[in-house]
């Protein structure tokens, strides 16, 4: 019988895991004061998120399996999960850099940690890096290392053009409605979020019981991506219209000169006078402007159009997970505790 893993269980595996990347960098006698630093920047960077990414990787595996996994497999299974949190926190270090952001978790962005400013572009090469160094540690006689590993450099570069999507088409400092579409906004989400927040641990889970197919891959992406979008699209909803009780944090989209869902919907109905509002608006640290926005996205009747969306494209993944082939190794319940955790998620 499959069993979900806790944040505790998940956690305890990291000690190990950072002692692993320590050593590593004790061997090219690094000083102390570097190596301090070092596992500072790890302690933060990774830990301290509710690591959905990480976990979904046992999480994974013991559905495939159908059992609670044993030590071994748990561990080798978490450790996969946790290069998936270190470049998460690749991601989110440079992320934060790039867009000005003040704070990440709660906390002050690393960059703006005493001391530390720009030493944190290096610091987030570092996390990538030792991705890498765990993926050899662990993994250097699994059958499916070369898989592994040109699965973490796809992935990386996928994030990493719709990264660069997002930022040309969207920077804070220039509003220029034009540049919005849905066809951008849909190449953003999809390789910026979806496919390695979505794709990458069940792909990783199958290559780790060795099992991972030219077509249960292709299988398995058909399902996340459409879900990792929709996960996104879920998310632009709710910095507008969550409850910043539920989802921890005061949305910050409309100011922010965000490509988002919202946005892009509004533009492709909103009449001349509705345009005008927007492009007087939209992207401006005032709030105020942010107000008239909002309002315009009730007179849009953006949340019902949102709700209709939902239905439809829940709909039509779970017709893509009753047709699932299971020949091949992969099981539907996969894909149903994914969708089971974003479904009418409310943060």
């Amino acid at each position: 019988m499959a069993q979900r893993t806790t944040l505790q269980e998940f956690e305890a595996v990291f000690p190990k895991l950072e002692e692993a990347l320590l050593d590593h960098a004790k061997s090219y006698k690094l000083p102390q004061e570097q190596l301090d630093w070092y596992k500072k920047s790890l302690n933060i960077n990774t830990l301290g998120g509710k690591c959905n990414r990480g976990m979904s990787v046992p999480d994974s595996v013991s559905l495939l399996l159908n059992k609670k996994l044993d030590e071994d497999e748990y561990f080798k299974a978490a450790t996969l999960g946790w290069m998936t949190e270190l470049l998460q926190a690749f991601f989110l270090v440079s992320d934060d850099i790039m867009d000005s952001s003040i704070t990440r978790r709660g906390k002050p962005c690393w960059y703006l940690h005493e001391g530390v400013g720009m030493v944190a572009i290096n610091d987030a090469f570092m996390l990538e890096a030792a991705i890498y160094t765990l993926l050899k540690k662990y993994f250097r006689s699994h059958p499916a290392y070369v898989e592994l590993l040109e699965l973490f450099h796809e992935v990386t570069f996928q994030t990493e053009l719709g990264q660069l999507c997002d930022l040309l088409t969207a920077p804070e400092d220039k509003v220029n409605l034009d540049n919005f579409s849905m066809e951008k906004y849909r190449f953003i989400v999809v390789y910026k979020t979806a496919y390695y927040s979505f794709y990458l641990p069940v792909a990783l889970a199958l290559h780790q019981l060795n099992i991972g197919t030219p077509k249960n891959l292709k299988q398995a992406e058909e399902i996340l991506i459409p879900m990792g979008e929709y996960f996104q699209v879920q998310d632009d909803y709710l910095d507008n219209f969550g409850l910043p009780e539920h989802i921890g944090k005061i949305g910050t989209d409309i100011m922010d000169n965000k490509c988002s869902w919202l946005v892009n919907q509004a533009l492709a109905i909103a009449t001349p006078e509705q345009r005008k509002v927007l492009e007087e608006n939209y992207g401006h640290k005032d709030k105020t402007k942010e107000a008239a926005v909002k309002k315009l996205y009730d007179e849009l009747q953006l949340e019902q159009r949102y709700k209709d969306y939902e239905e439809k494209v829940v709909g039509e993944i779970w017709e893509k997970i009753s047709a699932l082939d299971e020949s091949d190794g992969l099981k539907k319940e996969v894909f149903e505790a994914f969708l089971a955790k974003i479904y009418k998620r409310s943060k």
